[in-house]
């Protein structure tokens, strides 16, 4: 039996589903590497419904992957004027991980770049995330480092990589 796996663009009404996909792979992808206070406060700052509805208002293009019906992951792309378009979260459930949700999401946001006419595609990546791994695979490289304080005493200690795409 072959898993249907789907891709879609989501709304504002996909916020709860959203929120509960980052409680559920944050602990998994961060537990590690940031503290559990740090993960609490970026969850809360990042995925409350307010902050949700901001960033989709910002113009932020969130996208769901659903496996048998069931959502799994997500992605947001944000343009960046001329710096191209940003890859913001990209995130698939701990236990799916490996299923090609994660490529299928990057391939929707590549898309999305090419449409919007933009030739580079760049994100950021805590430098010990195993994630990092997963994008230099899908052809990205760093192209600097940030160290960003984000208040209560929390940094972001990260890569910027970039993909240029070729239309």
């Amino acid at each position: 039996m072959s898993a249907n796996l789907h891709i879609r663009e989501a709304d504002s009404n996909d916020r709860s589903v959203i929120r509960s996909l980052a409680e559920n792979t944050w602990p998994e992808a961060y537990g590690k590497i940031i503290s559990q206070e740090q993960i609490r406060y970026m969850l809360d700052m990042i995925y409350s419904d307010d902050a949700l509805l901001e960033q989709m208002q910002k113009g932020h293009q969130f996208y769901l992957a659903e496996l048998n019906d069931q959502p799994i992951g997500f992605a947001s792309v944000s343009e960046e004027g001329n710096q191209g378009c940003k890859l913001n979260k990209l995130y698939i459930l701990p236990t799916i991980q490996k299923s090609g949700a994660g490529k299928a999401l990057l391939q929707k946001v590549i898309a999305y770049t090419k449409e919007k006419n933009h030739t580079r595609l760049f994100l950021q990546v805590n430098k010990q995330n195993a994630a990092k791994d997963f994008y230099t695979r899908m052809g990205f490289t760093i192209a600097e480092e940030v160290k960003l304080d984000i208040g209560n005493g929390f940094f972001m200690d990260d890569f910027i990589m970039e993909l240029m795409i070729h239309h």
